[in-house]
């Protein structure tokens, strides 16, 4: 017989074993789903026995967690600014680093009235409904490439309870849009093409290839993005672009080129230089 307690530490044991990192954190997470409890369950009752079914899902989930599929893979969903988004082989698994958007985007919108979004590349939508859920006033466009990520979108959008006002469209960055928006923000692929070999296994593995590839260089849809920004933002909006490493400078130089002035970058909280701030030079 297994209880709770003992599966999260000898799955905990196998996980740092096989080098896995934050084993205990995943342990812990594959316990709980496979147990369908929560935190305070296996607080409250860490002597509760798995019954057999449980101990088989938790055997699933370990193989898949030691050949290397992230949990958030595993489970399905993953948190983001506090909120729970489905993920699917089709988005990119939202990063923690990417929530510095959100905190520069909302900091930019404070003195805005009934704010409109933009989100180019929108994958789960985690970076506008996180904007949107923060901001009840405001309304938003998600557009993607991508047909089966832009469902995923829509069902995140409806459960975190902001469907009402949130868009989604099929497309091609900004190709055919027209209007202007307060905020444009955007965490497009970036990754050189020659460099995703080199990225974790669980990264090039369990990604969409759609969601890493920048391109030769990396720059591809940052030249796309910054020659549509001028005509979509409003007069004075803002622009926040995820970055990254070492693609401050680059970025910057393509914003310039489309006529847009660079007015900050902020760091990640690992310090990587990753939210870009532009704007029409007037604004």
């Amino acid at each position: 017989m297994l209880t709770r307690d003992h599966a999260y530490r000898m799955l905990g044991w196998r996980l740092r074993e096989a080098g896995i990192d934050n084993a205990s954190l995943d342990a812990r997470l594959l316990v709980q789903a496979s147990c369908k409890c929560n935190e305070i369950d296996m607080i409250r009752e860490p002597g509760k026995m798995l019954s057999a079914d449980e101990i088989e899902i938790l055997g699933q989930f370990e193989s898949r967690r030691l050949a290397g599929e992230p949990v958030s893979r595993i489970l399905g969903t993953r948190e983001f600014w506090g909120l729970e988004f489905r993920v699917t082989p089709a988005t990119l698994d939202p990063r923690p680093d990417s929530e510095t958007l959100i905190e520069v985007a909302l900091k930019l919108l404070s003195g805005v009235d009934k704010p409109s979004l933009l989100d180019l590349g929108t994958g789960t939508g985690c970076l506008l409904i996180a904007l949107l859920h923060e901001r009840p006033d405001s309304i938003g466009l998600g557009i993607d490439l991508d047909m089966e990520t832009l469902e995923i979108a829509q069902e995140n959008a409806r459960n975190s309870s902001v469907s009402s006002r949130a868009t989604f469209r099929h497309g091609r960055w900004a190709e055919g849009l027209v209007g202007s928006f307060d905020l444009i923000i955007s965490n497009p692929p970036y990754i050189p093409a020659a460099d995703i070999e080199t990225l974790s296994p669980e990264v090039r593995g369990f990604d969409p290839m759609l969601a890493l590839d920048g391109g030769a260089d990396g720059l591809d849809a940052y030249r796309e993005i910054a020659l549509a920004l001028p005509s979509l933002l409003a007069p004075r909006g803002f622009a926040v672009i995820e970055l990254g490493a070492g693609q401050g400078d680059a970025v910057s130089a393509l914003c310039a080129a489309a006529g847009l002035k660079v007015s900050s970058i902020t760091a990640d909280l690992g310090g990587v230089p990753r939210a870009l701030v532009a704007h029409l030079p007037h604004a």
